[in-house]
């Protein structure tokens, strides 16, 4: 199935919506892992940003593109393992100050709403106060904070820190996810954990969410 994960990330790149959908509906009918057909979009997605910063795509090619990843995903998201009705938890997510990527956050939403947990997404470049203010509102047992670039690092201590000034900081547990995360980035935004890919990240909230329920 390596091939046709393959095929589908080429069908992104190069604007096949007929292609990609039929792609995307015969490895979910042949039992291929949801996430790994995420996987797949992310990739011709990531292309397709590549595209149109050396101006080889324009605003009409990155925005079709964008459109048809989201039709996938409504295609997948019914498919993705359900744990029937159980409720897991509550996790507030969004991507910090000053990024905009939203692509893999996208699909970690779509994963854990998919796996029992209640999700409340702040979408893109959001700055700490408003994490903060989530945080009050909504109780969630897990923060996610996403970020894809370099710069993202420093709005990710600073949403830490606000959450920490804000006598925040014992009541959630903080993982952060992107393009560029490991162990001693999370150690210097002060987070609790760290994953660059959905599967891992889910299995971390998994856990943490299972060890406050027991």
């Amino acid at each position: 199935m390596v091939a046709e994960a393959e095929k589908l990330t080429e069908a992104i790149v190069e604007l096949n919506e007929q292609k990609a959908y039929q792609l995307a509906e015969e490895m979910l009918n042949s039992g291929v892992d949801p996430v790994d057909i995420f996987s797949a979009c992310k990739k011709g997605m990531t292309k397709v940003g590549e595209l149109f910063e050396q101006k080889e795509y324009f605003l009409s090619e990155l925005i079709m593109a964008g459109g048809l990843f989201k039709g996938i995903m409504e295609i997948v998201k019914p498919k993705l393992k359900e744990s029937s009705d159980k409720f897991m938890g509550k996790v507030l997510i969004g991507t910090v100050e000053g990024d905009i990527h939203d692509i893999g956050k996208n699909i970690v939403v779509s994963v854990l709403e998919a796996n029992g947990y209640d999700v409340i997404d702040l979408g893109v470049d959001v700055p700490p106060a408003k994490f903060v203010e989530a945080i009050k509102e909504h109780n969630p047992q897990v923060v996610g904070l996403s970020g894809l670039l370099t710069e993202a690092i420093g709005p990710r201590k600073e949403t830490v820190d606000a959450i920490k000034d804000a006598g925040l900081r014992d009541k959630v547990k903080v993982i952060i996810g992107g393009g560029v995360v490991d162990e001693e980035i999370s150690d210097y935004v002060g987070a609790d954990g760290w994953a660059n890919d959905v599967a891992t990240g889910q299995r971390i909230i998994d856990k943490w969410v299972g060890e406050a329920d027991a």
